[in-house]
């Protein structure tokens, strides 16, 4: 009984709670049970909500659960002195230390390693990082981390988006703070989306807060058709093409055909798309029961007819998020900052540090030099490289986000490019043709992604390019005929029209509730007869 209940509430790092797996359902049920008797009480209702994020986060991330209260409360009473306070100069003090604490915070998380390693080949020194927040835990609860490793925060990265456009906000004078402690932190911690996001404005939520709860018929419907597209979407498709196929082609590119790393390829396309859009749709699903909306994360990216547009379908709320609070505020596409100034060096600086070679720290010195000349004396070209070097910015810093590697550099380095050359892509007058350059061009930028360093992702393109032998190509086919078939359904329900889409989400929402019951009892059926192996982490959380 013992081992039972410690197995329901204490954490367990080999089985963090998701929401493919079943005790997931079985929490939101007792969640949900208990939040019908109170919903329409906004304050008991934050409060209960809040609680039970914190115990599903605890169940995801263990201790780390203790640093997301620390910012949850940091953020509130900063953006209340904000809020207070009448003179610029205090405000911009207050701005500030917000966005200190929480970059600081999080690249604690993220990064230390990596500088710490830089820092060590660029100058032959031998520091060591240690995680003293590993320590300060071990002696205060006991526990028995390794001091020598920095474990990632599930989620760390999308609240610290959420409470930093939280002050920054209050600092606009676009939003007045929250009525208390506990309805922001019910808003940071809203469970559905507090691992993967979306990353939640709080001009979008905390309005929500303060509602009577309110579900239509249709809502419902469009609620749990949602949840089961996501359960679909991630395990019937994105964990199957991945377990049997993806992984083992990424894992060792050279023990396969050019054919078989393209199909990998385009594989991971799919597989990306449907693990991040599967779990967005879940998690609007979800909220909407409880009688909150959340925006759509995901359009049909791979219908984009440029760069500029996937960035408009894909992750909308962290494209968006970059977008307001670095790409305008750097000067956008008319002119440069002192942010542009600063963030293009610490980006330059970033590079020599991973390079690790003084012959590369010339070359970057003097290509900033080059492009400072440029700025200065060919006024002809200095608003468009100024709006270029803003938006190349914005997608470094946004590959940065997600890791601290040569990978997600060149992945955010190549989406700058992309955006700085869309005005070519324009001059494409056929539709189909610009959306297939698109597409192959963001499944290009994947293969960085995906790859676990940068050798592998060249092994990939070399192989497509130099070991490709047609000869085996049928049988590939023959022998991962399930894994094709499956991708091609991805890609052509991807393709539909979304008038087609929308007509069939609408047909579910207008069936009775006993045909609502007897569909998901089939999917859930389905979903759960395709899994493989072991449950698939969502992609995402690592970030």
């Amino acid at each position: 009984m013992i081992e039972f209940l410690q197995g329901i509430f204490l954490y367990d790092e080999n089985s963090p709670l998701i929401f493919t797996k079943m005790f997931f359902w079985i929490f939101f049920a007792v969640v949900l049970f208990g939040y019908s008797f109170i919903c329409n009480r906004p304050k008991l209702r934050s409060l209960y909500l809040f609680l039970a994020s914190l115990f599903f986060y605890y169940k995801s991330s263990g201790f780390f659960f203790i640093l997301l209260v620390v910012n949850i409360i940091l953020n509130y009473f900063i953006g209340n002195a904000i809020h207070r306070s009448e003179k610029e100069g205090r405000r911009t003090t207050y701005l500030v230390l917000s966005v200190f604490i929480n970059l600081f915070i999080l690249s604690y998380f993220k990064y230390t390693f990596f500088f710490v390693d830089a820092f060590n080949s660029m100058f032959g020194t031998h520091l060591v990082a240690t995680n003293y927040l590993a320590g300060l835990s071990n002696m205060l609860v006991g526990t028995q981390f390794n001091l020598s490793e920095i474990f990632l925060p599930v989620g760390i990265s999308f609240y610290t988006f959420q409470t930093m456009s939280y002050t920054i906000d209050i600092y606009r004078r676009k939003l007045g703070p929250v009525k208390n402690i506990i309805d922001f932190g019910f808003y940071v911690s809203f469970f559905p989306q507090l691992v993967a996001g979306p990353i939640v404005r709080a001009s979008e939520f905390v309005p929500q807060i303060y509602q009577k709860y309110s579900l239509t018929r249709y809502e419902f419907g469009s609620a749990v058709f949602m949840i089961l597209k996501g359960l679909v979407k991630k395990i019937m498709i994105g964990d199957y093409i991945a377990v049997n196929f993806i992984d083992r082609v990424f894992t060792n590119p050279d023990m396969y055909t050019g054919f078989e790393s393209l199909m990998a390829m385009f594989g991971y396309s799919l597989q990306l798309y449907c693990d991040f859009s599967g779990y967005t749709d879940i998690a609007i699903g979800v909220a909407l029961l409880m009688g909150f909306r959340l925006s759509k994360n995901f359009n049909s990216p791979y219908k984009s007819k440029n760069c500029s547009e996937f960035w408009t379908r894909w992750h909308i709320s962290l494209s968006s998020w970059l977008k307001d609070y670095l790409y305008i505020p750097l000067g956008g596409n008319r002119k440069a900052t002192i942010g542009t100034y600063l963030n293009f060096g610490f980006i330059l600086l970033v590079i020599m540090l991973m390079a690790s070679s003084w012959i590369v720290t010339v070359a970057i010195l003097a290509f900033a030099l080059v492009l400072f000349l440029l700025i200065r004396f060919v006024p002809s070209v200095a608003d468009g490289i100024k709006s270029n070097i803003n938006r190349l910015i914005t997608m470094l810093l946004g590959g940065m986000w997600h890791g601290s590697s040569w990978n997600f550099l060149v992945w955010g380095g190549l989406n700058g490019v992309g955006l700085i050359f869309d005005k070519y892509w324009q001059k494409i007058f056929m539709n189909f043709i610009r959306v297939l350059n698109t597409f192959l061009f963001i499944t290009v930028t994947w293969v960085f992604f995906r790859s676990q360093d940068f050798d592998t992702a060249i092994a990939m393109f070399r192989n497509v390019f130099t070991n490709f032998h047609f000869e085996y190509v049928p049988a590939v086919i023959v022998a991962y005929y399930k894994v094709f078939l499956l991708m091609a359904f991805g890609y052509l329900t991807h393709w539909f029209s979304g008038r087609l889409k929308d007509k069939w989400r609408d047909k579910f929402i207008d069936m009775p509730h006993w045909i609502h019951a007897v569909v998901v009892l089939v999917v859930i059926f389905a979903v759960y007869q395709s899994i493989c192996s072991d449950m698939q982490a969502f992609i995402y959380f690592q970030f």
